[in-house]
């Protein structure tokens, strides 16, 4: 247990302890025991050791900081309210006050704070990711990783060292434990992403116990397995020791390094620390007063911080970072003069703007009667807009051609160990981390996306909806979309996912009709640069519509829209969105000729349509016509708030079957006849 000092470092770290305590108790919620174990790692690495600023904490160069166990979010709290890092506003602005001010700390948990339960990334500067769900920052770090090597690759030049920038990330046995870690550690370790630092808990304490209950791998040996540096620290309040550490990580060149640390949950806490009770709960007052004298703090003094901690940090990290950035925009104004193409680039990565002219050679298709699988033209728009956003790049689990997105233009190349220049990334059978990955290049303002099977997101789903709460704009390409998959079967037919992931809020989900509408999903997407998008593509082919004579597929940017209409009020409405959007055009033709007046609508993103104004939904689907039906190769889930009572629904209620893909469509009645037959009911 510590005792009393009046050493500076030491009288720092027991003031993250303290605060953190306080924040809990106040709040009669959250973490206690996990700050009280970390403040040495938190204190070491801001104040000695990342390369940072305070003032400017958005610096393109600075080191991140990522605290995957996201319930010790107090650690976080605490440290950048000491560490003096400024707030910025919406537009990036360093604005002349504290991100997190100690009253923030105090209202910590509430309504209105920004330091909530777990932190949350654009809630106040200096939080790199929103983490919580375990293992999630992980993945992100993985991520930022990968996007400095591709920065530094593409934009470094031999007289201008732009990026050089570490991710450190500070992981418990909850994030090991879970299954996105191990797949982020071993494409980390197959990528020898040198300037990846995870620092390892071990402080063999979960909810339930100790974690001899359920967890009993040697790490080390995993990590070594994985192709990671392992560095043993067996006390983390020796600050030198996590400093030999963190210089031995700054020197290996060919490997990501883990930082294994002897840690005790609730330090200081003389009847908690050690135990479970210590994790998820507040200590209770008694107990805090404790831990306080254990510090040598005044016990009954609340959110305490003593003389000369504030300015410990002003003395080493503000004086530090500001140098480190001084001399960095320096070289910046320097590389502008001399590489201004590459620099204007950049400025719109930093932006997070997309270039000028970015979606002029997106193609429009021709009406062509066997049309084509969207997931054929979608890797043709792909192509279009990759080529004139230099820093719109992804990759597939494993499934790039038959996703159809691998960028195949010159000078797009592969982003492989040793050459991290290219384009095209290989993620592997890691759909979990492929997610988690790319939203990590996304928080660096680069475009990203991640391609599979639409049946996989049900793998990926945690990233989805954090990519969501992020408001990034991760763009998700999903084919093989329905049991338009056909031969593959049940297990590889989504039924269930699109109503699953429309309930994501915040996640744009297209299922394009054609490949017009592909195009001008993509365009959309594109254009929404605060909100993730899932592309749900088709394996199958579908006519690529005459739009001389159904309306112009721009219509998509409201997200859905009167594709054919008739004289006067319609006596019915057929919706549908995707391959069965044709199913509507062809039915809805038959039901004109046998003199029914009929409107055909197509809904490529309901998240969308409903966003617009009540006058625009009105105009599309008027409340007075309430025949309506609708046509899509999933759930009826989605569709019921457009059906009302009087509506019918063709389409799935269970899983799929294996069969040529136009058989199983007929095995369950998702046919023509049955959209007729529909319609005249």
């Amino acid at each position: 247990m510590s005792v009393a000092s009046t050493d500076i470092d030491t009288l720092a770290v027991d003031t993250i302890r303290s605060l953190s305590m306080d924040a809990v108790q106040t709040a009669n919620s959250g973490h206690p025991g996990t700050p009280m174990a970390l403040a040495p790692i938190a204190y070491q690495l801001f104040n000695y050791s990342m390369q940072y600023d305070p003032a400017n904490p958005s610096w393109p160069n600075r080191d991140r900081f990522v605290l995957s166990c996201g319930h010790a979010s107090m650690l976080l709290y605490s440290t950048l309210h000491l560490a003096g890092v400024k707030a910025e506003d919406h537009d990036g602005n360093v604005l002349d006050e504290l991100a997190i001010k100690l009253d923030d700390i105090k209202t910590f948990r509430q309504i209105g704070s920004v330091c909530a339960g777990h932190p949350e990334y654009g809630e106040a500067a200096g939080i790199e990711t929103t983490t919580g769900p375990l293992g999630a920052g992980v993945s992100n770090s993985v991520g930022m990783a990968m996007a400095q090597k591709w920065l530094a690759e593409n934009y470094n030049t031999d007289e201008h060292q732009l990026f050089d920038y570490n991710v450190y990330a500070l992981c418990s046995d909850g994030d090991l434990m879970e299954g996105v870690a191990c797949e982020a550690a071993s494409l980390a370790g197959h990528l020898k992403l040198n300037n990846l630092c995870w620092l390892y808990d071990d402080n063999r304490i979960t909810i339930e116990g100790d974690t001899d209950l359920a967890y009993s791998e040697d790490v080390a040996k995993k990590f070594e397995g994985l192709g990671w540096n392992v560095l043993q620290v067996n006390d983390v309040n020796t600050l030198s020791n996590l400093s030999e550490a963190i210089d031995a990580f700054k020197a290996c060149s060919d490997k990501p390094t883990i930082v294994i640390c002897k840690t005790i949950i609730g330090w200081g806490a003389p009847n908690k620390q050690n135990t479970h009770g210590a994790h998820g709960a507040p200590l209770g007052w008694d107990e805090v007063e404790l831990a306080k004298k254990a510090y040598g703090f005044p016990p009954e003094e609340k959110f305490y911080i003593p003389d000369g901690v504030v300015e410990q940090f002003q003395n080493n990290l503000a004086v530090r970072g500001e140098k480190d950035h001084a001399q960095w925009n320096e070289l910046w104004q320097a590389y502008q003069q001399a590489n201004p193409e590459k620099a204007a680039e950049l400025q719109a990565i930093f932006d997070r703007k997309l270039p000028e002219g970015w979606d002029k050679d997106i193609p429009v298709f021709p009406e062509s009667e066997k049309g084509d699988a969207t997931r054929n033209s979608g890797g043709a728009v792909l192509n279009a807009i990759a080529q004139n956003v230099p820093f719109m790049l992804g990759g597939s689990a494993d499934l790039a051609p038959s996703n159809k997105s691998n960028l195949k233009f010159e000078g797009a190349g592969e982003f492989l160990p040793q050459h991290y220049g290219g384009r095209n990334f290989h993620f592997g059978i890691r759909e979990h981390a492929m997610a988690g990955i790319v939203n990590g290049m996304c928080l660096t303002g680069l475009r990203g996306y991640a391609a599979t099977f639409f049946v996989f997101t049900d793998y990926m789903r945690g990233a989805m909806r954090l990519s969501s709460i992020m408001h990034q704009p991760t763009l998700y390409i999903l084919t093989h979309d329905s049991i338009g998959v056909g031969e593959d079967g049940p297990t590889h037919q989504p039924v269930e996912q699109l109503s699953a992931c429309r309930a994501i809020p915040g996640l744009n989900v297209f299922r394009p009709g054609d490949a017009n509408e592909v195009a001008e999903c993509y365009r959309t997407a594109m254009e929404t640069g605060d909100h993730p998008a899932a592309m749900v593509l088709s394996r199958q082919n579908m006519p690529t519509l005459c739009r001389e004579k159904y309306a112009p597929a721009s219509g998509c940017a409201k997200g859905g829209y009167v594709l054919s209409d008739c004289d006067g009020t319609p006596d019915v409405i057929l919706m549908g969105s995707g391959s069965e959007l044709n199913l509507c055009v062809s039915a809805g033709e038959k039901l004109a000729e046998q003199g029914k007046k009929v409107r055909v609508v197509s809904m490529p993103c309901i998240d969308i349509f409903l966003e617009q104004s009540a006058e625009y939904q009105e105009s599309v689907l008027p409340a007075s016509v309430t025949n309506r039906v609708a046509v899509e190769a999933g759930l009826r889930m989605s569709w019921d708030r457009f059906l009302g009572l009087d509506g019918k629904f063709i389409g799935m209620s269970g899983y799929g079957a294996s069969g040529p893909f136009s058989k199983v469509y007929q095995h369950f009645n998702i046919t023509e006849e049955a959209v007729i037959e529909a319609a005249n009911a």
